[in-house]
């Protein structure tokens, strides 16, 4: 007996009858054959239940219309009878309601208007360049064969007006490109084209030109094609249109012209600055001239007429009068009259302001990122960055490169040679450091994926010709893509920092090794060794110049955005590698300015070292006598010097570099990995149980404010030092946290770091204090100086102290005690010597009049030299002598000088007075 499978299978209740039908208790069934036998009689059960008959037209018959419907139900029949029956019907819609919507969804600024038109000018003078390939007659002689694109305003009668010289177009252009929405002419254009070349046009989607009304009410649109009349289009953006043939005939000769009559709230695009900064923003790197009609005022001189008509008047007038006085005056004034007829033939002019309109070109910076990098000099390059970035130095440093696979596409970056201002402070904001065009047609400068955060001051450019855009062209579609294109920049924009790095590393390296050789120069005597560096002088001058820029050069980028890549180490973890090889630090082996990459630390490695070391601290001046360093800098160990805030965030991500482990030299369990250390070991647990009772005793001072006590293997000079957990916050970290302006203690209190003393076993300090915590333990002074011990540690190590007050009091005590003054020294209040001081205040105006006097007297002794000497000559009598000095009666100084002398008598008395004071006060 046979059975359509469908037939059950089909039934949405077979699984339950199944289930109840052949339930059979566990353990019944021991053999594979009994299930196989009771699985068959179940679905012989369940084909008999459904209707299964046994002949060769099963139950399945039943369901084979429903295994052929179609997916929305309908069987071939049915639907063949829906076709017969229904009538087609098209798709009904308000056209000025639609055009709406997609003038206002689509495009987000109004500006973006200038973009789209401008755009298809382009594309339509590159048409007729392409045409004219091979046949040149299509594109004219004279200002027809000059592909430009002009744009002008009327603000008396608003409007702006765009023209072109390109292709144009016929009645059926117009018809099926402007009157079809989302038609496009461009991509008709390609798709014609494809076959005999590649061609690069801007248009994709047909709805550009529909963005004229964002800014405009009416548009009419005249243009001439080649192949047919002058034709006139014009629309309201409703649900109509006009195409007619021109009555003016051919007034463009060949092109279009955009006329648009702007809307009341979009006057300000009538304005020549704002299209001359919306054309440069957008349009700058066309292919094709863009020039902008400009309208300028200058005052000028014109003849005035109404002033020659009074100069004659007066001049007639003015020689009849002299007529009747020529017979009576006999005197020759002929030269006279000659020159004042001069001065009056002269033309009378006045100036007026006068309105020219001239055209300007507007993008004359080329984009110089389509041509090779071989082509393109230094200058240009230069040039080019400063109009992009608005810059007045030359970059520091360029890459232009091609990049080809999924995506292609162009790009120049640049580095600035200073960082902005604002580096910091837009962080969190878009950036706008590269801008994105498409075929040379900017679409913006506001992205978050195509650079890291940490490279925000990369400027550039980045072009491509197949970049998947929405329709308004303002935003790419896929994040894919922005992915792929981020990769590529990040990884150009390292190697060229790369090679800024590995340029300095070899200029220091060549610099090191002339060093040595003339060191070894100094003491060899050999002539031919002296005559050999003179042949090659001028070749090594030349070498030292390009060094010695190499190393200023990357100087100034890590003086200048250095804490940027601090900040990618943190962030990038597939680039920190590379990051890792562009830092550069000052240690205890640079001198002051100098720094040290980790590479060059790692090569100048003493001999058995195996860790880098590092300190962080606030600057460099604290941290080159810190205790942590003694021990590093006894064995000659090179430390690295991290002065940035930034720098112990950034280490806190590497683990490692070149499989060296990077040690913090503040923390704990401090390891040098050499043979030494073996030694010391030994030596510490000796000195553990000799200071057993020592720390013992000191941390039942200290209590809870640390974690433990242990022999120290870094001091050799400082008695203490205070040291933190691996996994704590350091004292430098924890000033950070401290520092920061929104700071909440809770967060970072779980990091605090666990503070653990290291003793120094064979100090002096260290040994006196066992002695006296072993004599007497709760000696009040030994307690003391325990504290101030663990407080100066504290200071050393670049911890706060918690407890201000008392540690105020201890410092006191100690000065107290070692100045040997008592502790029942009581302060004295100052001596009252107010009214001293109000009794000597008349002795600056004393002294004041006193050189007011001696001024006089001067003057006195000076005029009287003067008539004595007059005298002398014979010029003046005795008697006029006397009459001059009584007729002068200078005033006698003596009583100034007597005050002078009362002060200063007063004075001594009150000084003595003053001193006898102060023998008695003690």
């Amino acid at each position: 007996r046979s059975f359509h499978p469908c037939a059950f299978i089909a039934r949405p209740g077979y699984f339950s009858s199944f289930s109840e039908r052949c339930w059979v208790p566990a353990g019944t069934m021991k053999s594979s054959t009994i299930l196989s036998v009771a699985l068959v009689a179940c679905v012989l059960l369940q084909c008999a239940f459904l209707g299964v008959s046994g002949d060769d037209t099963p139950a399945a018959d039943a369901a084979s219309p429903a295994a052929t419907l179609s997916y929305d139900g309908f069987s071939d029949a049915e639907k063949a009878a829906i076709d017969k029956t229904g009538s087609k019907q098209e798709f009904q819609a308000e056209v000025g309601r639609l055009m709406d919507i997609i003038i206002n969804s689509l495009y987000s600024k109004k500006e973006i208007f200038l973009r789209e038109l401008i755009s298809n000018a382009s594309d339509a003078l590159d048409k007729i360049r392409f045409l004219s390939l091979t046949d040149p007659a299509l594109l004219g002689e004279g200002d027809m064969a000059k592909l430009e694109i002009h744009i002008e305003t009327d603000k008396a009668a608003g409007t702006i007006t765009i023209s072109d010289t390109g292709v144009g177009m016929t009645r059926d252009d117009l018809m099926n490109n402007l009157g079809t929405i989302a038609k496009s002419g461009t991509s008709s254009f390609l798709e014609k084209m494809s076959k005999e070349g590649d061609m690069n046009l801007i248009g994709q989607f047909g709805v550009g030109f529909y963005s004229v009304y964002l800014i405009a009410d009416h548009v009419t649109v005249v243009t001439k094609n080649n192949e047919d009349k002058q034709m006139v289009w014009q629309s309201s953006a409703d649900a109509s249109f006009t195409i007619s043939e021109d009555p003016r005939g051919n007034t463009i000769g060949r092109g279009t012209r955009i006329t648009m009559k702007v809307k009341e709230d979009a006057t300000e695009y009538l304005e020549e600055d704002q299209l001359k900064t919306l054309i440069k923003r957008y349009s700058e790197f066309i292919n094709f001239p863009i020039f902008l009609q400009e309208t300028k005022t200058e005052e000028i001189e014109v003849p005035d007429e109404e002033a020659e008509a009074k100069a004659a008047a007066e001049k007639a007038a003015k020689g009849e009068g002299e007529a009747e006085k020529k017979d009576d005056d006999e005197v020759d004034v002929s030269d006279v009259e000659e020159d004042e007829d001069k001065e009056e033939d002269k033309p009378k002019t006045k100036k007026v302001k006068k309105t020219s309109k001239s055209w300007e070109l507007i993008n004359d910076t080329k984009a110089i990122w389509v041509r090779a990098p071989s082509d393109v000099t230094d200058d240009e390059y230069a040039n080019f960055f400063k109009s992009l970035s608005k810059d007045f130095d030359a970059p520091l440093d360029k890459i232009h490169f091609t990049a080809e696979g999924e995506i292609q596409f162009r790009s120049i970056l640049f580095i600035p040679k200073k960082a902005p201002s604002d580096l910091f402070d837009k962080l969190q904001t878009k950036q706008t450091n590269l801008r994105l065009y498409v075929r040379r047609v900017f679409i913006s400068d506001e992205f978050d994926d195509l650079m890291p955060r940490y490279l925000s001051f990369i400027r550039g450019v980045v072009d491509s010709e197949d970049l998947p855009l929405n329709v308004s062209r303002e935003m790419l579609q896929q994040s894919r893509v922005l992915k792929v294109i981020k990769k590529k920049l990040v990884s150009k924009a390292l190697d060229m920092m790369k090679k800024m790095s590995e340029a300095e590393e070899r200029a220091i390296e060549a610099e090191e090794d002339e060093s040595k050789e003339e060191e070894e120069a100094e003491k060899a005597e050999a002539e031919g060794k002296e005559e050999k560096k003179e042949e090659g002088e001028e070749e090594e001058e030349e070498e030292d110049e390009d060094g010695e820029g190499a190393i200023k050069r990357f100087k100034e980028f890590n003086e200048a955005f250095g804490k940027t890549i601090k900040l990618g180490i943190i962030e990038d973890t597939k680039n920190r590698k590379k990051l890792a090889k562009l830092l550069r630090f000052e240690s205890t082996h640079t001198k002051d300015g100098e720094t040290v990459s980790l590479a060059r630390y790692v090569k100048r490695m003493k001999e058995g070292q195996k860790h880098i070391y590092y300190i962080a601290g606030e600057n460099k001046k604290d941290l080159e006598h810190s205790p942590f360093l003694e021990k590093l800098k006894k064995r000659g160990y090179e430390v690295l010097y991290m002065t940035d805030p930034i720098d112990e965030y950034a280490v806190q991500h590497m683990d490692e570099f070149e499989d060296h482990k990077l040690m913090n030299a503040t923390k704990e369990d401090l390891k040098f990995g050499d043979k030494e250390e073996k030694r010391e070991k030994k030596r510490r647990e000796a000195a553990k149980e000799d200071m057993k009772d020592l720390t013992e005793w000191y941390k039942k001072i200290l209590g809870d404010k640390i974690e433990k006590m242990v022999i120290s293997n870094r001091l050799t000079t400082s008695p203490m030092a205070i040291v933190t957990g691996q996994y704590g916050y350091t004292a430098n970290m924890e000033r950070l946290m401290k520092a920061q302006a929104l700071n909440d203690p809770s967060r970072y209190s779980f990091m605090a770091s666990k503070k653990t003393v290291e003793i120094n076993p064979y100090h002096p300090i260290v040994k006196k204090l066992k002695e006296k915590c072993l004599s007497d333990p709760e000696d009040e002074g030994t307690v003391q100086l325990a504290h101030i011990l663990y407080d100066s540690a504290l200071i050393s190590a670049g911890f706060d102290i918690d407890d201000q007050a008392s540690f105020n009091k201890r410092m006191l005590k100690m000065v107290t005690s070692g100045l040997e003054i008592g502790d029942d020294a009581v302060v004295e209040e100052a001596p009252e010597e107010e009214e001293a001081e109000e009794r000597f205040s008349y002795l600056k105006e004393a002294e004041r009049e006193v050189r007011k006097a001696e001024e006089r007297e001067a003057e006195k002794d000076r005029v009287n030299d003067e008539y004595l000497a007059r005298k002398a000559r014979g010029e003046l009598t005795e008697e006029e002598l006397g009459t001059v000095r009584d007729t002068l009666r200078w005033p006698e100084p003596s009583q100034g000088g007597s005050k002078l002398k009362a002060g200063k008598k007063e004075k001594e008395r009150g000084g003595e007075r003053g001193e006898r004071e102060r023998e008695r006060s003690g």
